[in-house]
């Protein structure tokens, strides 16, 4: 494995990171432990910028929009991991700063719109920093892996991606537990899902095209949910018959959420869907990251057939024990971050994920950690 630190690595680069929630902490304990980054943490919750000093890095309290101007003014980069409602004006303020930014975004709406400010962001043009968003698990890893497997084809039938952020030891009857942000996983499971079905470029609904798996030995179930596919549609538009994203749970998840989001209607009432999901489901840091992605076409004239699999569970990093989903979406973004200050990746504009080349990603000290090894500090 080679060890890669930032281009400027005499001179260590200013980074804010937006959020000092479970992701927010892992972003700066990787950065902080590997190097090559002075870190300010920037968040509204006296508690949580407490943990975060704890690990040696500067913070802030965000209570108004100048104390958020002030904590990104002057930067090499900022690392968005507030909720995505916030990801917009966090971005338009990254443009006009002139800030590389990279958050972790599940939202289709939000990742548009960026898209916009790449090329009207900026009084007088197009945005002269990097706006790289969608940088977590599913969107993120997943596009590219997804855009890896296609370039293996002279021409592309299928690609089919499965992630799936799990509890290792499930219980109940929806046999899951919080693992992350509830509010981008209420939007997985009630906004339209892109797609590329018969060559065209469309939209599925959520909750559809259920089915059923063995990997492992384990049994599994997947179906449509939002954004996991991040920009990838839109690249393999044209080249690819099929095209989907679906989320990994374990068998009879999907009947209970239809049961709740349809039957029961609260997709309409997120609010009270997100305090019942709160309140009756635990969270939990044993989960296990299970990943698979399939594509087939042709390659020089024969029918042929390509997939990647992965399972992550968590790991110790400095003494702080990491989750598996903490780990594998903190790592990603890091690894984002990285390449760009290692001018591996565009300089400026809109970066989808799929411009990050898997080996380079995986060769990574912070994206190793998806290849099983451990998160690489400076020697």
């Amino acid at each position: 494995m080679t060890t890669q630190h930032p281009a400027h690595a005499s001179a260590d680069l200013d980074v804010t990171i937006l959020g000092a929630g479970h992701i927010g902490f892992a972003i700066a304990l990787l950065l902080k432990q590997a190097g090559g980054y002075r870190l300010t943490v920037a968040d509204r919750d006296p508690s949580r910028l407490a943990e975060a000093a704890a690990l040696g890095v500067h913070t802030q309290l965000l209570s108004d929009e100048p104390s958020l101007q002030a904590a990104v003014q002057g930067r090499f980069a900022v690392l968005n991991a507030l909720p995505y409602h916030r990801a917009v004006a966090v971005a338009t303020l990254c443009v006009q700063a002139g800030l590389h930014y990279f958050d972790l975004t599940e939202d289709v709406q939000s990742t548009h719109a960026i898209r916009r400010l790449a090329v009207e962001g900026k009084a007088g043009g197009a945005a002269q920093s990097v706006l790289m968003p969608q940088c977590g698990l599913a969107p993120g890893f997943i596009g590219i892996v997804g855009q890896d497997l296609a370039s293996r084809f002279d021409t592309l039938h299928t690609l089919r991606m499965r992630v799936g952020a799990l509890p290792r030891y499930p219980q109940g009857a929806l046999r899951y537990n919080l693992t992350w942000n509830t509010e981008g996983l209420i939007n997985e499971y009630c906004n339209p899902c892109e797609a590329i079905v018969d060559g065209v470029r469309t939209t599925v609904p959520a909750l559809e095209g259920l089915e059923t798996f063995a990997l492992d030995g384990v049994e599994y179930e997947a179906f449509n949910t939002s954004g996991g596919l991040g920009t990838l549609t839109e690249t393999l538009a044209g080249k690819a018959r099929q095209v989907d994203y679906q989320s990994i749970r374990y068998p009879g998840h999907c009947a209970i959420l239809k049961l709740l989001l349809n039957d029961l209607r609260l997709r309409d009432r997120r609010d009270l869907l997100k305090d019942m999901l709160e309140t009756a489901i635990p969270t939990t840091d044993q989960d296990v990251i299970v990943v698979f992605a399939s594509a087939s076409g042709l390659r020089g004239g024969r029918l042929v057939q390509h997939s990647y699999s992965a399972r992550i569970v968590g790991a110790p990093v400095a003494g702080h024990t990491l989750s598996a989903i903490q780990l594998t979406t903190a790592a990603g973004i890091c690894t984002a971050l990285d390449l760009v200050a290692q001018g591996r990746l565009p300089q400026k504009g809109f970066v989808g994920q799929e411009a990050v080349p898997l080996a380079d990603f995986l060769d990574n000290r912070f994206g190793v950690a998806y290849a099983g090894g451990a998160v690489a500090a400076v020697a």
